[in-house]
């Protein structure tokens, strides 16, 4: 097996990982600093993540390391593709399993013709609103920081652009899909637009990164993996 040496690592990587479920991004950025920093006692290295996971999914997390994090904003604005569930029937406030359901919709009314068509509503650039259970920042504030104080605040709508929005599997009341979409894109608002557009209500209860750009999840590390390949 080849290691990964220090000056690899000040020099600059572009890592893959696969975040696991309830990990934050910055958690697993954390760990892997822990790890390179234990390893070649090192005091001070830079490591960052090319966009942002939410805990409650899991997938391809892109790390760089060293003067490779210049390489993030690039890397950021890389075309995303997801798989995942959307439960209909029903509502969340942060539209996905981090809160409790708040509103139960009509779902005897959905049918794979409906739910297929409706999809079409939602490819090419459209106009969406980010959750109030966000990271996005407003007047300093993170919009999750109102959102838990039930705190009523304005949020602008975006543009955001998905290429392909696929369902693989219905199984009422839950829906398998894959999207491919713009940097920006919140699959939970997406989820929440498409309860809104059956007439039912939805939101998000699984999702996966698959892929960035030319980058896959099939070629991800766990943080097992990549512990073994560090010089012991």
């Amino acid at each position: 097996m080849s290691y990964f040496t220090e000056e690899d690592f000040k020099n600059g990587q572009i890592l893959l990982f696969d975040k696991p479920l309830h990990w934050t991004s910055f958690q697993l950025v954390n760990k892997v600093r822990w790890l390179i920093r234990k390893t070649y006692g090192i005091k001070k290295i830079k490591v960052g993540h090319a966009g942002t996971l939410d805990p409650l999914a899991t997938g391809l997390l892109i790390i760089c390391t060293g003067k490779y994090t210049k390489k993030i904003p690039e890397l950021q604005g890389q075309i995303k593709t997801y798989t995942g569930t959307f439960t209909m029937g029903a509502t969340t406030p942060s539209y996905d399993l981090e809160t409790e359901i708040d509103q139960h919709y009509p779902t005897a009314h959905l049918h794979a013709d409906l739910l297929h068509e409706a999809t079409q509503n939602f490819i090419g650039e459209i106009s969406q609103y980010p959750p109030v259970f966000s990271a996005l920042k407003k007047d300093g504030k993170r919009l999750y920081e109102y959102a838990r104080k039930g705190q009523d605040v304005e949020i602008e709508a975006r543009k955001v652009e998905i290429s392909d929005f696929t369902l693989s599997k219905i199984q009422l009341p839950e829906i398998s899909f894959e999207v491919t979409c713009s940097k920006g894109t919140y699959i939970r608002s997406l989820a929440h637009d498409f309860g809104k557009a059956t007439k039912s209500g939805a939101h998000l209860s699984a999702l996966r990164r698959t892929k960035i750009g030319d980058f896959l999840v099939s070629n991800a590390l766990t943080l097992e993996t990549f512990s073994n390949q560090l010089p012991k």
